[in-house]
Parts: structure tokens; sequence; C-alpha cells
């Protein structure tokens, strides 16, 4: 019989979901599994604002109602927060924690959890180290074969394609969106494209006028054919203050790399290590437009070294087929069988 998966989502549900990473990575999951999504945020519409800790219990009669076909949840969430309704579910439930993790957290919690995944290396240590067991590392994955490499020279210009668009107006500044905007309008050869997903479109475009830099930035708030766009590009960039309000491996970085263009991420997000490692790209230390213009002109200076780095690690690696290997094996742990 076909394993059938429940993938629980605490964000409210996307305008655009093909460009929302969690919702195209849980689509390559149901290639293989018999899955669904529900939205465990009642926020859509509750009349007040629900706090985090009563996410699920409106749904939890339906959810034990599915329970009875079901082999297990799948539950996806950016930082370590133990949503309690999680704890009355009667099949296993499998946490993925998409952000980088750096404070300890509810270890008890997530002990109940049958298993808990990481994105990186380095949340698995702290993980472990905490005194969780039941912690496994699954790289995400993309579909490498729908990119190609379009070599672009650099030359007087440098064009770079935005990714990880915010959520909530304060994310306009921890996302680094504010960053980028400042140094486009310090450094007229920057010009910027960003990928937009429906949310707060209206007030980024606003915000782009208020700068002045309407002549360097585009907003792409539709679903695009990326491949056509990082042919456009030179690099993709991605910055976030925080490990825990972007994936640790962000998406459209790797698509970046799946093309074999460099990329360019902030120092609190994982990936940072890795690209540091393998020198893909450029470390941004600090999310402002000095750390933004400092990235951008070393990446000038190595470009090629950084082009032919991309070009070796970039459909490898990241790919969908070692992802869902990587899952399977964690269903498999839980089941305790073979699928």
């Amino acid at each position: 019989m076909r394993l059938r998966v429940l993938y629980h989502l605490p964000i409210l549900p996307p305008r655009i979901p093909a460009c929302e990473a969690i919702s195209q990575e849980i689509s390559a999951l149901c290639r293989h599994v018999d899955g669904e999504i529900v939205y465990v945020n009642p926020n859509r519409r509750s009349p007040f604002h629900m706090p985090r800790l009563l996410f699920g219990f409106h749904r939890l009669r339906w959810l034990r109602g599915q329970e009875t076909t079901l082999h297990l949840h799948h539950f996806y969430n950016p930082d370590p927060f133990p949503f309690p309704y999680l704890r009355l579910l009667r099949q296993p439930v499998v946490y993925s924690l998409t952000g980088g993790v750096v404070r300890r957290p509810n270890v008890p919690f997530f002990t109940q959890m049958d298993a808990v995944t990481v994105m990186d290396e380095e949340s698995l240590a702290r993980l472990q180290e905490w005194g969780l067991r039941n912690v496994f590392l699954v790289r995400p994955g993309i579909d490498t074969s729908r990119f190609t490499h379009t070599p672009l020279p650099l030359r007087s210009e440098i064009r770079l394609m935005v990714g990880s668009a915010p959520w909530t107006k304060g994310q306009f500044r921890t996302k680094g969106v504010m960053a980028l905007l400042e140094a486009a309008r310090q450094e007229p050869r920057l010009h910027l494209i960003f990928l937009w997903r429906g949310v707060l479109a209206e007030e980024m475009t606003r915000r782009i006028r208020k700068m002045g830099v309407e002549d360097r930035v585009t907003v792409l708030n539709r679903q695009v054919d990326v491949n056509r766009l990082l042919a456009r590009v030179h690099a993709a960039i991605a910055l976030a203050s925080t490990p825990t309000i972007v994936k640790a491996y962000p998406h459209s970085l790797l698509e970046s790399l799946a093309a074999g263009k460099p990329v360019l991420v902030s120092r609190a997000i994982p990936m940072a290590r890795y690209v540091e490692n393998t020198g893909c790209g450029v470390v941004v230390e600090e999310v402002s437009a000095t750390g933004v213009l400092t990235a951008v002109a070393s990446l000038a200076e190595t470009y090629e070294a950084r082009r032919r780095a991309a070009l070796g690690v970039g459909r490898e690696t990241f790919s969908v087929d070692r992802m869902i290997s990587s899952f399977r094996r964690v269903y498999e742990g839980v089941l305790g069988r073979g699928m």
C-alpha cells in the first residue's frame, strides 16, 4: 500500500504556492507518497489573532479522523517551536526544522517527536549536543534538470536575483530588502531583480519609489521561469539577520548554483559555511548597504573563479532525488519498515 503522509504547515496558505520553497519540496515528496497539505494556522479566518500555542487545535478533530488511514504526520517550521497540538496526534510525527538552530529548544518536547530533521550540520551537532537522539540531516533538494548554465560576462554592471521575499513589514529589514535598496541607491551599477510572491507588493513598490531606484530595481510579483531569469543575472543573493526567518539553504540560491551562477548569502544563514568551503559565492558579513556593497565588490573581483566553483557543485549536492532518498530513510526508520 502506498504510504499516506499528512504535511502540516503553520503558515497561511501562500498566494502563489509554486513560488514557495516548502510547497515545492512537498510537491516533490508527493510524487512518491500519497501526500496532502493541511494549514494549521487559524489566523486566516479567526476574528482575532491566535498565538502559535493554539495552532492546530481548530483542526484536531479532523486530523484525528484522518489518522484511520494515515501512516504519519510531517510538520515543517523554521524554528524549534513546541506546538502543543502535535503531542495529541496518535500517528508518528516527523518535525522538520527548515531554519538554523542557534538556541537550546524545548528538549523534552522534541524528544517526544518520532523524528526531527534539520538541513545543516551545525544544527544537527547542536541538537545532538543538547541530548536529542532522534535528529537527522536531510539536505534540501531541487529538480536541477530544469536549469542550464548561460554565461553572462561581468562588465560595467552587476545584476542580482533576490529571493526570500518578506512575509511581514518587519522583514523588509530583517531579510535585507532595505539594505539592498540602499545599496542600489548608492551604487548605480547594481541592478536587482526581486522574486516576489503576492504579499506586500504595493509596499515594496512604495519603498522603491521613495528610495528613487525604479531604474535599478525590478519586482517580479508572479510565477516566473527562474532558469530564464538566471540567464539574465550574474548571481543570486539571500539575506537574513537571524537564521530562523529563511530556510537554512534558500531555494533561490540552490537554483542559482544549479544554473552555474554564484551566490551571496548573509553570515546568519547556515548555507554561508557551505559557500565559504566550496568558494561558490561570497558571504555577506552584515545585513546593511555597506555589507552588501562589500560583498558585491568581492564577487566582482573574483567572479570567474566563483562561477567555476558554482558550476562544480550546484547540480549534484542539492538534487531532489537525494533529498527524497533521505526522507524515505527517515520515514522507514519511524515506521520500522521499508517503503
